[in-house]
């Protein structure tokens, strides 16, 4: 496993990190007994890990969202799926490498899988183009909702963007529209949908693969109609108030839940999903199997009563009487 990068505010977590680095090297190199302070040590991380992270503010949850060892749809892919087939292409223009999509096989059942991608390294993430789908994107996702319905598989779908590409050659190409349609086709989609935030859950380049039968959000993700740094540039002309920004946006997984954005939120590893990616993919894998056990006995028109039923669901607001 590489080395863990840790994150600004988790500053005292390295300090004792490092510490306890150099006496795991002084007994494995000089054969010297420190197994009790290496014990007393490695507690006191844990306890302190918790700590933190039992107070984390919106703004620390974003950085935790967007941590770069942080697992993404691939790598969920290759530990909770088997028999990965990745389709490429549009039919229309190009195979954008920001979203990847494919069948699989779930537990033994065949299904689809759809889901941003972004980047380990400089060339990669160029690739990927940082997790931000163009229209390309977004038609090669469609093709393969469409797919999965018409041989009735269940599609999953995950979600990992600061949203999608807000370039000129995005726009030509009908950024909006290609996303509206996602809207409409997956509201209409005669296959079970269900979708699960594992990362940054940004805008429309989010929605455009995230509307579904059950939505799940893991605990350390992000879901908000625009960027911290984006809402702070906008309503202070400034995005040094992206603190302010994220408090206020609502955006993390407990706030979701609160407000009926998302069905269930699935606990990560202490100190976040990049801790232990294996133990992530178990978690997610479970909270999946009981979600796709709702949904693999209920005919098609029952399917889309109840997921239009979820969506006029969302939001509150209040009948006032007619004026006199």
């Amino acid at each position: 496993m590489s080395k863990i990068t840790f994150l600004e505010f988790e500053k005292p977590i390295a300090d004792l990190e490092e510490r306890l680095e150099k006496l795991r090297l002084v007994q494995e190199d000089l054969g010297v007994d420190v197994s009790g302070e290496i014990g007393r040590l490695a507690k006191k991380i844990q306890e302190l890990t918790q700590n933190i992270y039992r107070r984390l503010t919106p703004w620390q949850i974003s950085q935790v969202s967007r941590h770069p060892q942080r697992p993404y749809t691939m790598d969920y892919i290759n530990e909770i799926f088997t028999d990965f087939h990745e389709l490429h292409g549009d039919r229309a223009y190009k195979d954008d490498q920001s979203i990847v999509g494919g069948i699989a096989r779930f537990n033994g059942q065949p299904c689809m899988i759809i889901g941003h991608q972004k980047g380990r390294n400089t060339e990669e993430r160029a690739r990927r183009n940082f997790g931000m789908p163009k229209p390309e994107g977004y038609r090669k996702a469609l093709r393969l909702m469409k797919l999965a319905e018409k041989f009735d598989l269940i599609v999953f779908t995950f979600v990992d963007t600061p949203g999608a590409f807000p370039g000129i050659d995005a726009e030509e190409r009908s950024q909006s529209a290609a996303i509206g349609y996602n809207l409409y086709a997956m509201v209409e989609l005669k296959a079970p949908l269900i979708c699960t935030i594992i990362g940054e859950g940004g805008s429309g380049g989010a929605l455009a693969i995230a509307v579904g039968d059950a939505v799940l959000m893991l605990q350390y993700s992000t879901y908000s109609v625009i960027s911290p740094e984006g809402c702070a540039s906008i309503l202070w002309k400034n995005a040094d108030y992206a603190v302010d920004a994220a408090a206020a946006l609502g955006l993390t997984a407990q706030r979701a839940k609160m407000d009926g954005l998302i069905d269930k939120i699935v606990n990560e590893p202490l100190g976040g999903a990049h801790r232990n990616p294996k133990k992530m993919a178990a978690l997610l894998e479970e909270s999946l199997i009981d979600t796709t056990c709702q949904f693999q006995c209920m005919n098609k028109q029952d399917l889309l009563n109840k997921r239009h039923e979820r969506l006029m669901n969302f939001g509150k607001f209040e009948e006032l009487g007619a004026k006199k």
